[in-house]
């Protein structure tokens, strides 16, 4: 089971930084289904830091939506840091955004192999002037159990990133 590794109140803090800065973000989903998204949304006023995202299932909506290589996803799979990457430098291009998720994973129940078992998301955080961190997590439980320790992972992630450029 997981808990609530990003709240509401932490997503209401991290969107009041984003507006203060006057700074925008944007996700690239795949196994969370737009649930990062539908989160950040969930804030009243998530329009002044939030233009839209993507939700790239499919191998072939990576390539047309957010460029992602085919040879990439042929030599990596869709659930590797590489095609995160690509899925991270299409979306912040995308929606000319200052920041951005982007999440592959196997959710499960089925879908897994001995190398990337159900539960295997990999998890990307980029800036556009800031440079990314990209991650492999494995997490347990229901599908919709993974979908959301993947979402809340993330935001928790990139609210963490935001909070440490403005340390600097």
């Amino acid at each position: 089971m997981y808990t609530n590794l990003f709240t509401q109140k932490d997503m209401i803090d991290f969107q009041n930084l984003l507006k203060t800065h006057k700074k925008t973000i944007t996700t690239a989903e795949s196994c969370t289904g737009g649930l990062i998204a539908s989160k950040i949304t969930e804030i009243a006023g998530s329009s002044n830091i939030f233009n839209g995202a993507v939700v790239t299932y499919s191998n072939e909506i990576k390539s047309q939506e957010l460029n992602v290589k085919e040879e990439t996803l042929n030599k990596f799979g869709a659930v590797s840091i590489q095609v995160v990457e690509e899925m991270l430098e299409g979306v912040i291009k995308k929606f000319n955004a200052d920041y951005a998720i982007a999440v592959s994973g196997i959710a499960g129940p089925d879908g897994g192999t001995k190398n990337k078992p159900v539960g295997t998301v990999v998890i990307g955080i980029m800036g556009a002037k800031e440079g990314k961190d990209i991650e492999i997590c494995h997490f347990s439980g229901s599908r919709n159990e993974v979908q959301i320790q993947a979402a809340e992972k993330s935001l928790k992630k990139i609210s963490k990133f935001f909070q440490k450029t403005l340390d600097k």
